[in-house]
């Protein structure tokens, strides 16, 4: 995990997602909606301190926060400006916004996280209606009792929830909130089950299907 990684630029949020975030809320703020961004596994909160809130219609500056959750209370310094920037230590399986966001991301941080279903169902939960959830999520770390990956029928289950999984970039996203289940019970986590895809250790995740 790169716990510094940059809003713009060779290792960014907007290299790996495939779009600027801030565009994302830009467009929401022009239609007159809110422009609230959740980075879930922040790392140092770096993405969210470079961005610059865009204008909503009629030339007023938007004030919807830009919120950052991580584990480890290893934040970079909030400037003494007016960025609306909250950056918040907490597990982000337990932790409960006290508002809705127009986007969620989750750059490589999933992989750390041990009941990674659960933070998935929570998100989809505090979007917008219009929202956008993206986060990376590799589908081989969520197993079953035995220890053999979820596989198809997890990719389907989520398909169902109104998911959508992108198996090359293993990318997951949903638009617009709802509250919802998995037919999954979580068992525990394995943090010593070695490096994945991105050749650092990862968390595997073990359920049981319902």
């Amino acid at each position: 995990m790169n716990r510094e990684r940059q809003l713009v630029g060779v290792n960014s949020y907007t290299r790996e997602l495939g779009f600027y975030p801030l565009e994302r809320i830009r467009v929401r703020a022009a239609q007159g909606q809110h422009g609230a961004w959740l980075d879930l596994c922040c790392g140092t909160g770096r993405a969210l301190l470079q961005a610059r809130p865009p204008t909503h219609r009629g030339g007023r500056r938007n004030r919807d926060p830009l919120v950052g959750v991580d584990l480890v209370d290893y934040f970079d310094p909030i400037p003494g400006t007016d960025l609306p920037v909250e950056l918040v230590c907490a597990s982000v399986t337990s932790w409960t916004p006290a508002r809705r966001f127009d986007l969620i991301t989750g750059v490589h941080g999933l992989h750390y996280v041990g009941d990674k279903l659960a933070a998935l169902t929570g998100a989809a939960s505090w979007l917008t209606d219009g929202g956008l959830l993206v986060a990376d999520l590799d589908l081989a770390s969520i197993r079953l009792p035995d220890g053999r990956p979820a596989g198809r029928a997890l990719a389907g289950a989520l398909r169902r929830a109104g998911f959508e999984y992108d198996p090359r970039q293993r990318r997951i996203s949903r638009t617009g909130r709802q509250d919802l289940t998995l037919p999954y019970l979580y068992l525990g986590a394995d943090d010593k089950a070695g490096p994945n895809y991105t050749n650092q250790p990862a968390v595997n995740s073990y359920y049981e299907p319902l």
